[in-house]
């Protein structure tokens, strides 16, 4: 598979199953993973588990239908970017969100070392409150 391939396998499965078993099969063991400053989740967490933990339980327990649509791809090399939307409910407010997101992947060997969102957070939190 290509990297713009590898990368599309983790948004645009059948399910959000899917797109987890894809993650978990092409992530490096020591991925390093950050999420923007000024998003709820926001750090750099090293290995799937830590991000499985910190970021993706996260989503899955306090969002309803917590998405990324993706709406096209920029691939380079080692580098894909993914870009979109994120939307969801936030679970305690009931309050609905919806804002622009990049994902900047790098990849090496076929593998994801590296993942970097950029978004705009303020919907996010605002949702939240």
């Amino acid at each position: 598979m290509t990297n713009l391939e590898i990368i599309k396998s983790t948004y645009e499965g059948k399910t959000s199953e899917e797109n987890g078993k894809n993650l978990a099969k092409y992530v490096a063991e020591d991925i390093s993973w950050t999420e923007a400053k000024g998003f709820p989740y926001a750090g750099t967490y090293i290995g799937l588990e830590s991000v499985t933990k910190n970021v993706f339980s996260r989503l899955g327990g306090e969002w309803i239908n917590y998405k990324f649509t993706p709406e096209d791809y920029v691939a380079s090399d080692d580098k894909v970017v993914a870009y979109g939307t994120y939307t969801g409910t936030y679970k305690i407010t009931g309050k609905y969100f919806e804002t622009r997101v990049a994902h900047i992947w790098k990849l090496k060997e076929g593998k994801i070392i590296k993942f970097e969102q950029f978004v705009d957070s303020q919907p996010v939190n605002n949702a939240m409150r």
